[in-house]
């Protein structure tokens, strides 16, 4: 039920003009609230059913819970006017230049992170370019949106901060790695419990879809934009992969096409490049964006 005002002659009006004559539901939550404390009262069987958290996070109660999840979020972000994202994809562990590669477990992998702190630097730079196009239309369209948390994500974040832009941060509660970033506006800074939701959540805006270099998670994401676009339950958008030698190396595309398990078109629905400003040509021309 949306936001109450009420009127002199003590009916209830929503704030979007539609009458409703009905209490709303935080009203009596806090009446319920407030009764005197007995042993009646104070069982759980006397909670309102919605604002009982026991009761919420029972096993029979998960399709309310995934439908929670898909509500929350498409509801702030459609009043917000958000009609469009970028989604930036990649690795938590992926460091800031000069930073030090916290998750290294040895010298060689160090040295591996710390050389992709560069993928860092152009993420950055790319939500900036991407923001800067976001500012013309009034930040509705080709807002960043990143997995909330640290490395690339971060830098994608930070990047849309550097241009004063707002930015979304689709968090999920995992056992490390996964704390909201500072740079994730606020107001945008959701938090899941459902992968399945988080990853919807990502689609559904989604006019470009980068990837930078990461681990299992990155490339779940990556493999189901990419399923969804070639079984053509998606459309098709610009699907851009920072890093070819590290793409290459992990997975061999044309193989697949050899081997005839993908159509040979279907490698060309990836495309490679190194820097930010190759991926937001891709995205500009595309859209035939004007400068």
């Amino acid at each position: 039920m949306g936001k109450m005002a009420k009127l002199k002659n003590g009916r209830l009006r929503r704030k979007d003009g539609v009458w409703d004559p009905l209490k709303d539901s935080s009203t009596d939550k806090k009446r319920a609230e407030g009764v005197p404390k007995t042993p009646q009262s104070a069982s759980p069987a006397y909670r309102l059913a919605y604002a009982d958290d026991d009761f919420l996070c029972r096993e029979e109660l998960r399709p309310i819970r995934l439908q929670l999840e898909l509500l929350k979020t498409e509801m702030a972000l459609t009043e917000s006017g958000i009609k469009s994202t970028v989604v930036m994809f990649g690795g938590a562990r992926i460091p800031a230049p000069g930073a030090s590669a916290w998750a290294a477990r040895n010298d060689t992998q160090r040295a591996h992170l710390e050389a992709a702190s560069v993928y860092y630097a152009e993420a950055r730079k790319f939500a900036r370019l991407c923001s800067e196009q976001a500012a013309k239309t009034a930040y509705q369209e080709y807002l960043v949106v990143t997995g909330g948390g640290p490395g690339v994500m971060e830098a994608g974040n930070r990047g849309a901060a550097d241009a004063g832009a707002p930015s979304i941060g689709l968090n999920i509660v995992l056992p490390h790695e996964q704390a909201p970033n500072p740079y994730v506006t606020p107001e945008f800074s959701f938090n899941f419990h459902y992968f399945a939701i988080r990853k919807m959540h990502f689609m559904l805006r989604a006019k470009a879809i980068t990837v930078f270099p990461g681990g299992f998670g990155t490339l779940d994401e990556m493999f189901e934009a990419l399923t969804l676009i070639q079984t053509g339950r998606m459309a098709p958008i610009p699907l851009i992969l920072f890093g070819a030698e590290f793409w290459h190396r992990i997975i061999n595309f044309e193989a697949l096409a050899d081997f005839g398990t993908i159509a040979p078109d279907d490698v060309n629905l990836l495309k490679f490049v190194e820097t930010a400003d190759e991926a937001w040509k891709i995205i500009s021309d595309f859209y035939e964006l004007t400068a």
